[in-house]
């Protein structure tokens, strides 16, 4: 998978895909942690929150080295939020990136009071939800998901795509609700909010969402 580059104050950083990682390990620096040499998978460091701290030090005090470590780190899963609140690749794409942008612009603005991924999910599932309030753009076709494997791991994937395909399909105030409650773990006051709408009419855009969903696998 290509990533496209994105721009940071002039800058084009065009960052590999997270499996195309060198191995490297952790070194100490003035501000935290950082990767340096080739020891150690970037996998095997994924709970250790030492090493994001580091990393989100690093950004703070201007580094765009670390910021693009931060990066490939969690950009699957920003990207996967994205895609799901908006039902298009392509969209879901170009929000992404820009909710780096964003997060590299108000990085001095985190201060550790929630895990540095919880954040950035926040300010992205914040940017996207601004994204249909301001320009109230209607989604294009989506694309085709990735080609299946072969066996169990085939069957698994072909019922994951044909549920993403389902939540894709709700309307998209519903779809929304439905990703930020049942996904990611939002309560009905935060959605309101955010959304800016009751949370009466927040719960019964999540039950209409999994009233849908439960017809269509009836």
């Amino acid at each position: 998978m290509y990533v496209q580059p994105i721009y940071l104050d002039g800058c084009s950083l065009y960052f590999k895909p997270y499996l195309d990682l060198p191995r490297q390990t952790v070194k100490a620096t003035k501000t935290g942690l950082r990767l340096d040499s080739n020891l150690v998978e970037l996998t095997s460091l994924q709970r250790d929150r030492k090493v994001i701290d580091g990393w989100v030090n690093d950004a703070k005090a201007g580094e765009l080295g670390a910021f693009e470590h931060l990066y490939r780190y969690f950009y699957k899963r920003v990207y996967a939020l994205c895609l799901r609140m908006t039902a298009n690749e392509a969209l879901a794409e170009e929000l992404m990136q820009e909710a780096f942008v964003m997060a590299w612009r108000k990085i001095s603005q985190f201060h550790g009071d929630s895990q540095f991924g919880t954040w950035l999910y926040r300010l992205t599932s914040n940017l996207v939800i601004s994204f249909f309030r301001t320009k109230k753009n209607q989604l294009l076709e989506g694309e085709d998901y990735d080609t299946l494997h072969s066996g169990h791991e085939a069957e698994r994937l072909h019922l994951k795509r044909d549920l993403e395909r389902a939540i894709a399909e709700l309307p998209t105030r519903a779809r929304m609700v439905l990703v930020l409650h049942d996904i990611e773990g939002y309560k009905h006051q935060e959605i309101a909010e955010k959304m800016a709408i009751s949370e009466g009419a927040c719960k019964a855009q999540l039950h209409r969402a999994r009233a849908l969903l439960k017809a269509r696998f009836s």
